[in-house]
């Protein structure tokens, strides 16, 4: 089994390991780095960026420590500078990644958003993942339920959902088994792990919302 509950295939990916836990995991749960042409670390979060590279698990702590224990200059086997704020950095990252995902879902029409509108989604079982503002009302967001055997996202702020669909505020969204789902999953498992933790993250993803 893999974050969130899915079962391991072949679609995570080649295995990487992490400078800082020394695991091996697919990819798809670790945040990829580079050293530039000035030795300075950058994040490299749709791992296209060219040179060799470093592994750290989408953890805020984790990337930390690695900052802190120059373990990128271990990893990288000479001096490297890491810029100042590196974790956060890479949350911001990878919440505009997960929020232009999700915009891209919405275009795409796989996904909606509005209380009455993510509710009839789940009760005709149209809806795959249940997105929630983390800074929403507790008590209106109980009122919704995680689809059986889906995800729940609930660690984006109302203003960062707005942005994806496109309005001031947003606090309940819902998306369909579109061709973007899984990949919006699987970043936003990332972007868990940096303002959760990577422990909650892993016990996190289906069935979160019980309603």
């Amino acid at each position: 089994m893999t974050r969130g509950g899915r079962q391991k295939d072949h679609e995570d990916g080649p295995e990487r390991k992490c400078i800082v836990t020394g695991e091996a995991q697919p990819a798809s749960g670790l945040i990829r780095f580079v050293i530039g042409p000035d030795n300075q670390v950058v994040p490299d979060i749709l791992g296209r960026l060219p040179g060799r590279g470093i592994y750290v698990s989408a953890d805020k702590a984790a990337i930390e420590k690695a900052a802190a224990k120059e373990l990128f200059s271990r990893a990288a086997k000479q001096p490297v500078q890491v810029p100042e704020g590196l974790a956060e950095l890479v949350e911001k990252l990878l919440a505009r990644r997960v929020v232009d995902l999700i915009s891209l879902a919405r275009k795409s029409g796989d996904a909606v958003t509005g209380y009455e509108k993510v509710k009839d989604w789940l009760s005709k079982e149209e809806a795959e993942v249940l997105i929630q503002a983390s800074d929403g009302s507790e008590r209106g967001k109980s009122k919704l339920s995680t689809p059986h055997y889906g995800n729940f996202i609930g660690w984006l702020t109302s203003e960062e959902l707005g942005l994806a669909f496109g309005r001031q505020t947003v606090i309940h969204g819902a998306l369909g088994a579109g061709g973007l789902t899984k990949r919006v999953v699987e970043e936003a498992q990332r972007l868990k792990g940096m303002r959760i933790g990577a422990s909650d993250a892993d016990r996190g993803g289906r069935g979160r919302r019980k309603g």
